[in-house]
């Protein structure tokens, strides 16, 4: 009676290819609300959708409500509670395979009068048997159940090739001084090997599992955070062994998987990151996607404040939030300027070719149908000019780019203390939060300048609170890269890459790249990393591998779209462009045609095989950046995962609450996403 929920999807024979977040929506919307009818009815007829707590966020990230209602789906009802009885109407149960959920449900259509007509049951991930014999013991359910199915279908989808598990906790439940002692540990990691395995099973993936190596093998405190990834590809790799069963699931690799944790690079997560998407994350009060922008108002009135929300259905930010800020900026401008000036020009036509300067009804009528195109496209390109303008503006009264140049010196070698010291003496008025996170990378460099009293004088200088040092001491429950020597303080945060001449954090790319803004050298580690996967060349003694490869493997996964020796042309550092990966098929209207993806690779069928990469404890924006890049570059869909994804200021509450023996007990409030 149990089934599975197939996925697989073909045009004229040949399977169709899907971005990443197409799948979970259609398979929602499709495999699950459109297939759930009772044959005595028609699909049209109209049906009750009933979620739990999780099911519904992972249907929120997935489908907007007019997609649900457009399947027939006339109520959505929440399991928990007190429901209406309607016993006329097929209901569509999509919930997580719990004890609690499975009395609920039988609890609604047992009895001789059912809450509704027909059930068809979808479960978020695998059900045990003995929940499966629960439902088939009850008699008077048996025959009113249309559908019992695992969707295999538990992450949450946060970008066109991102996805969160939903742990917003999970450094502090793994990584923390006293973790590895809580019951949240053992918990933490499981469910998130379960709903990153669901990942896989739904997008019929079977993944060569990599992992980051333990870097301690003594026992310690240490050593047991360094084997968190191990733990998780072992969970995760239990997971998939199971998926085998699945019909039509690959019995042999077909992708690639990288786990990985927040240690591979701790200078992301805190350096200002100069896209327009991070920076209005960074320095805007926004609640996940949401913003409230002030306007101008109309004809010389009161602004006017208007909520926005910055996702993958806005073309203009599709288009430039992986641009450099002021990039971004220039483009906003010129294409309010030339779409303006357009209409204008087509005004004009229209008066000139009328006859006695009258217009006719024929022309008025076009130009009354064009107004409210006009008017959306001039609206969205000023909310973006003005959410633009903003950040300009605390970038200037922040005095952020003295403060982001001084940080991307210090991690590509070129600054040392006294460059430290002056910037933190000329800037006394400068926020906490900007001189923390400047320190913050300072030691991950310069990590024997925060031995002894050392730390004591510059927290001094920068005017900062034992509180606010929290951030930096607490580095050490991540640990650094596995070539580091340990200072004498008892760990190091220094990475490799950087030349032996100069303390550097990494290797300055400029030259393999294309042209770029000033402020736009810094790159994740996780880039250079994906790269030398898709080469064959991670380190086998820094990543390990649960189902090691055969050597000749390499070829089959990855199609090259660079020159053979891998670099291209160099270009001027002052250049204005934007890199190509990062401009969207753009038109005068300021709207882009469609995703990095579409635009770069249009023949789906030329493309590798996918990359995952899961981050525990955290993604940033810069990382995902670097995922969009390499998909164009690798001509290889790469799709980060994480626990959740941080902005600069929940990264650095985060880390200051490692060191807190209590914290397992009130965890920090998960971050909306929207």
């Amino acid at each position: 009676m149990m089934t599975y929920s197939d996925s697989e999807s073909s045009h004229g024979g040949v399977k169709e290819y899907k971005v990443f977040r197409q799948f979970s929506r259609d398979r929602l919307l499709y495999e699950m609300l459109g297939e759930s009818t009772s044959g005595e009815g028609s699909k049209s007829s109209w049906k009750v959708l009933i979620m739990d707590k999780v099911t519904v966020k992972v249907m929120s990230h997935s489908c907007k409500m007019a997609d649900i209602t457009d399947q027939g789906v006339s109520l959505v009802e929440d399991i928990f509670r007190r429901r209406q009885p309607l016993p006329s109407m097929d209901v569509i149960y999509f919930i997580q395979p719990t004890k609690e959920n499975i009395v609920m449900f039988l609890s609604d259509m047992s009895g001789r009068e059912p809450l509704y007509k027909k059930a068809f049951v979808f479960f978020s991930s695998p059900v045990s048997k003995d929940f499966i014999n629960n439902i088939k013991s009850d008699i008077s359910v048996l025959p009113r159940i249309g559908a019992l199915r695992e969707m295999n279908l538990e992450y949450f989808p946060v970008d066109s090739q991102a996805f969160i598990t939903d742990h917003d906790s999970a450094l502090v439940e793994l990584y923390s001084e006293e973790a590895e002692n809580s019951p949240y540990f053992e918990i933490c990691l499981y469910t998130m090997a379960s709903r990153l395995a669901t990942v896989f099973a739904s997008m019929k993936e079977f993944p060569y599992v990599r992992y980051r190596a333990p870097r301690e093998q003594d026992g310690s405190p240490a050593a047991t955070r360094s084997l968190i990834p191990f733990k998780l590809a072992e969970i995760l790799w239990k997971c998939l062994e199971k998926y085998k069963s699945i019909p039509n699931y690959p019995q042999t690799e077909t992708c690639d998987l990288v786990i990985l944790d927040r240690s591979v690079d701790q200078i992301a997560p805190v350096i200002h990151e100069w896209t327009y998407d991070a920076m209005c994350h960074d320095l805007l009060n926004m609640d996940g996607n949401k913003y409230v922008v002030e306007l101008p108002g109309k004809h010389g009135g009161p602004p006017v404040e208007k909520e926005v929300i910055l996702d993958d259905n806005d073309p203009v930010w599709l288009e430039l939030r992986h641009a450099h800020i002021a990039d971004a900026s220039e483009r906003l401008h010129d294409k309010m300027t030339t779409f303006k000036s357009k209409n204008k020009a087509a005004n004009i036509n229209s008066l000139v070719h009328c006859r006695d300067g009258e217009l006719s009804t024929r022309e008025l009528q076009k130009i009354v149908q064009a107004l409210p195109q006009y008017n959306e496209t001039v609206e969205k390109l000023t909310l973006h000019v003005e959410i633009a303008g903003t950040i300009n503006e605390c970038i200037r009264d922040m005095r952020l780019r003295d403060i982001g140049q001084l940080e991307q010196d210090l991690v590509f070698g070129d600054a040392a203390a006294k460059d430290v010291i002056n910037l933190l003496r000329s800037l006394q008025d400068a926020s906490t939060k900007n001189k923390l996170r400047l320190l913050m990378i300072y030691a991950i460099v310069y990590p024997e300048k925060f031995e002894g009293d050392k730390a004591t004088k510059l927290m001094q200088l920068a005017k900062l609170t034992p509180e606010d040092m929290k951030a930096i001491n607490n580095m050490k429950y991540l640990g650094g890269s596995p070539q580091s020597k340990k200072s004498s303080s008892g760990f190091s945060l220094k990475f490799d890459g950087g030349q032996k001449t100069k303390h550097a954090a990494r290797k300055d790319r400029t030259g393999e790249e294309e042209e770029t803004w000033q402020l736009f050298r810094f790159y994740p580690m996780l880039e250079e990393l994906l790269e030398n996967l898709n080469k064959g060349q991670l380190p086998k003694d820094e990543y390990a591998c649960m189902n090691e490869p055969a050597k000749d493997s390499k070829s089959q996964r990855s199609t090259n779209s660079t020159a053979p020796n891998g670099r291209r042309p160099a270009h001027s550092m002052r250049s204005r462009r934007t890199p190509a990966w990062a401009r969207g098929h753009c038109s005068d209207d300021g709207y882009s045609s469609d995703s990095v993806l579409k635009n770069v690779v249009p023949d789906f069928r030329r493309m590798g095989q996918r990359i995952f990469v899961f981050i525990i404890g955290g993604a940033t924006r810069s990382e995902l950046r670097a995922c969009h890049k390499l998909t164009a570059k690798l001509r290889r869909e790469v799709i980060l995962g994480s626990t959740s994804f941080d902005d600069p200021p929940q990264y650095i509450s985060k880390l200051q609450l490692l060191s807190e023996n209590d914290i397992l007990k009130t965890p920090p409030k998960p971050h909306n996403w929207s």
